[in-house]
């Protein structure tokens, strides 16, 4: 079996956290269902579509503008985690674990970024 590119490591752990994202947020407060629900949610999946798009883009200023808004939806669901736990909508575990996993992507993608420029 061959070893994992560091675009599928980052892919996988993308979907890991966007499948994570939707799994909290099943037991969010009804009343949230159209507030942070929806919007970490979406964020969420931000995050990969926005990677998957621009990676199957060729020139670099277009690739590097997909990989941003990635970033910036990362940056987005980060706060909204934080949110959510302050609000008590999550619980330490789970917030843990996804923050960390957060941390991951993050630096993953930054390092791309850093490394078009």
């Amino acid at each position: 079996m061959k070893p994992e590119t560091y675009h599928e490591k980052l892919k996988n752990k993308m979907d890991d956290f966007a499948h994570s994202a939707y799994r909290v947020t099943k037991s969010f407060p009804k009343e949230e269902l159209f507030g942070v629900t929806s919007q970490l949610r979406r964020a969420s999946i931000s995050v990969i579509l926005n990677y998957i798009e621009g990676y199957a883009r060729v020139k670099d200023k277009v690739h590097k503008n997909f990989l941003e808004i990635s970033y910036g939806s990362l940056k987005e669901c980060k706060y909204l985690l934080y949110f959510s736990y302050t609000e008590k909508y999550l619980n330490e575990k789970d917030y843990q674990e996804l923050l960390k996993l957060s941390e991951e992507i993050g630096a993953m993608l930054w390092g791309i970024i850093k490394k078009i420029n």
